[in-house]
């Protein structure tokens, strides 16, 4: 079967539907990796993220009548991932926040020039930084970045103004830049 291929895509919902174990296990098996990925964006644990996974893809299969073949059933369920991402933010709310302003009372000053600095970063590099950022950061720097979602939309689904959304995105920004810096000051 392929994901790919519109008729395997029918055969599986529909057994999804039919709440098919043999068809379920095959959605679950094959977006593991990168359904883990965008929890894993989101979680400050990898604990967290196999919770946050194990949670949408229960949600998966709770709505899989709903999906209407507009798209791909893959968009379909990164969609529902970062939805329950979002959902425990929020269900998190005042735990993040006051982690946030600990992290923010450590920050240094100094901005960091954006020409060049992430030249020579790997993508995993990086990612593991955004995975320093304070949740709320995390959160606004995954939906905006990766996820292509408005400051608008951000601020609707966060409870937070649009404006809050882009001061977020770039206190995330500074402290990448400002993480970056320090490491590529201790390869010198």
């Amino acid at each position: 079967m392929d994901l790919s291929n519109q008729a395997d895509v029918r055969k599986i919902v529909d057994g999804c539907v039919d709440r098919n174990a043999h068809f379920q296990q095959f959605l679950y098996k094959t977006l593991y990796s990168k359904m883990m990925v965008v929890c894993l964006r989101y979680a400050s644990r990898p604990e967290d993220a196999k919770d946050l996974f194990q949670e949408g893809f229960i949600k998966v299969f709770d709505k899989i009548e709903k999906f209407n073949f507009n798209g791909s059933l893959e968009g379909w369920i990164r969609r529902i991932m970062v939805n329950n991402a979002i959902d425990y933010y929020r269900k998190n709310k005042n735990r993040f926040a006051m982690s946030e302003t600990l992290f923010e009372g450590k920050q240094i000053a100094n901005e960091v020039e954006s020409e060049g600095i992430f030249d020579g970063v790997t993508a995993d590099l990086l990612l593991s930084f955004v995975q320093q950022l304070s949740p709320t950061y995390k959160t606004v720097f995954n939906l905006y970045v990766l996820d292509d979602y408005s400051h608008a939309e951000i601020g609707e689904e966060l409870g937070i103004s649009e404006g809050t959304s882009k001061a977020n995105l770039f206190k995330a920004k500074r402290n990448l830049k400002q993480m970056v810096k320090v490491h590529l000051e201790k390869m010198r």
